[in-house]
């Protein structure tokens, strides 16, 4: 049992994020992947507003975000978590959420995930259950593979089902421009994809499948990439960068293979699709080059917004 520690509403705020890299490993027999993931938070931010209530509820406000079709009962993630955090610390009351979206919905950016995280950590301070930053990381894995993530941000690689994280150094700043889809894509839908396409190279192709099979050890992130970021070099990281789900995303959304062509057309160092898309993420030198793009994108009627990262992970907004 604990006591509300306090009345107000506890505002916290989440970052998306990137993967600047992405190997899956051969489905196993639960139908999940084994994955090495590097990940980088970037400046497009959940906000999360939490208010003592006797049940647990959630609505959206003013995001830049439609966020019509989003479920607003028990099976949403951040109502998952607030329960959970419930449950765990033994809190008898309930939480009302109210969730300003700016990470695209389903767009391979980890907002939902973000949602979570910052749900953890305001009801943690609404209820004043004053958990240790373990046992909140502990809770957060159980509702996804990238909540950890998002409560911790920065840059991290990823291992396991891609929430076994490992700090990773990135000096500077990476700017990236986004362009983001008025529609989303599933993840299973993703992963079931790149299995299938797998599955018909190994087996129509025999040896000349291999470059489409499935790893058969266990997935890790190439050095290339860690050497980029602790070096702080775009031009490095966007030789390195990867992404084995980009090929089944460009098969379900053909669409998307020509907006990567337009970005790398208009000055992009790189452009890949951020996990199972359908967000194409663009690395770019710096600010200005970042405008340059945005520009170009947004006369292509695209939804095109400038980021950058390392960002800190969920933290409580004062004032």
């Amino acid at each position: 049992m604990t006591i509300a520690a306090t009345d107000e509403a506890v505002h916290v705020r989440a970052p998306g994020k990137i993967n600047l890299f992405l190997r899956v490993g051969a489905v196993q027999p639960d139908g999940y992947h084994d994955v090495a993931s590097a990940y980088q938070a970037v400046s497009l931010y959940e906000d999360v507003r939490a208010w003592p209530d006797d049940e647990f509820s959630v609505s959206f406000e003013d995001g830049s975000v439609d966020t019509s079709g989003l479920p607003t009962d028990a099976s949403n993630l951040a109502i998952r978590a607030a329960k959970l955090l419930a449950r765990t610390a033994g809190v008898p009351g309930g939480v009302h959420l109210e969730i300003a979206k700016h990470v695209p919905i389903a767009g391979g950016m980890g907002g939902g995930s973000a949602d979570a995280a910052a749900t953890l950590l305001a009801c943690d301070a609404l209820w004043g259950t004053m958990l240790a930053k373990e046992e909140l990381h502990a809770l957060a894995a159980k509702l996804g593979a990238d909540v950890p993530f998002a409560l911790s941000g920065g840059t991290a690689t990823g291992t396991g089902r891609g929430d076994r994280l490992s700090p990773a150094l990135a000096t500077g700043s990476f700017h990236w421009v986004l362009a983001v889809a008025e529609f989303g894509l599933s993840t299973p839908a993703v992963y079931r994809e790149l299995d299938r396409r797998r599955e018909l190279a190994s087996s129509a192709h025999g040896a000349h499948g291999a470059l489409m099979a499935a790893p058969t050890t266990t997935p890790t992130v190439d050095t290339a990439v860690l050497q980029a970021l602790r070096a702080g070099d775009a031009r490095m990281l966007a030789e390195a960068v990867h992404n084995d789900l980009q090929a089944a995303a460009l098969g379900l959304a053909p669409g998307l293979g020509g907006i990567l062509e337009l970005g790398e057309s208009h000055g992009a160092l790189a452009g890949l699709v951020s996990g199972s898309g359908p967000t194409v993420a663009f690395l770019v030198d710096d600010a200005d080059s970042a405008l340059e793009l945005q520009i170009a994108l947004s006369a292509a009627r695209l939804n095109a917004v400038h980021v950058h990262g390392p960002v800190h992970g969920a933290r409580i907004v004062h004032g």
